[in-house]
């Protein structure tokens, strides 16, 4: 679903499991790189992440998207928001200026069942340069779906460890 003002994804799925599974995933770098439906996430260094500020480098190849020939590059995820087993949300920073700024996240739910996990993409805060450089979003709503279904699996497969 994309927003009124076109600037904001929001997507959900409910995955049979409880919420501190799924936000290990989540605050674990490599896990985004386990769950990644874009493929531009190519490999993550550094330590689970807990609280705001908390960065981890990813190492990125846009070539997956077919929309800008930059190659392979390296990124710092930036946590903005992180509520254990609620949310946890993300800049990312690069060598390019100003930062983009778009920001990244997820919310979990208790549900019958297990947990609705909303996966959310927000462009509004961008600068119009940003705006004039690069189409938004940049991870289309196809992604954000498909990475749910990802990440139920991730879930399900490190549970069975």
């Amino acid at each position: 679903m994309i927003d009124d003002m076109n600037e904001r994804l929001e997507v959900s799925r409910l995955i049979p499991a409880p919420a501190s599974a799924i936000f290990a995933v989540l605050a674990d770098p490599r896990g985004h790189v386990d769950i990644d439906a874009s493929g531009m996430l190519m490999d993550a260094e550094g330590e689970p992440v807990t609280q705001a500020g908390d960065r981890f480098v990813v190492h990125m190849d846009r070539e997956a998207l077919g929309d800008r020939p930059l190659g392979k590059y390296t990124v710092e995820v930036v946590i903005t928001t992180l509520v254990p087993g609620q949310e946890i949300a993300w800049t990312v920073e690069g060598n390019f200026r100003p930062h983009v700024r778009h920001i990244y996240g997820y919310r979990l739910e208790p549900a019958e069942g297990g947990t609705r996990v909303t996966s959310y993409y927000d462009w509004s805060e961008l600068s119009d340069e940003w705006k004039e450089r690069l189409t938004f979003p940049v991870v289309p709503e196809s992604a954000l779906k498909a990475t749910l279904g990802i990440l139920e699996r991730t879930v399900r497969r490190r549970a069975a460890a």
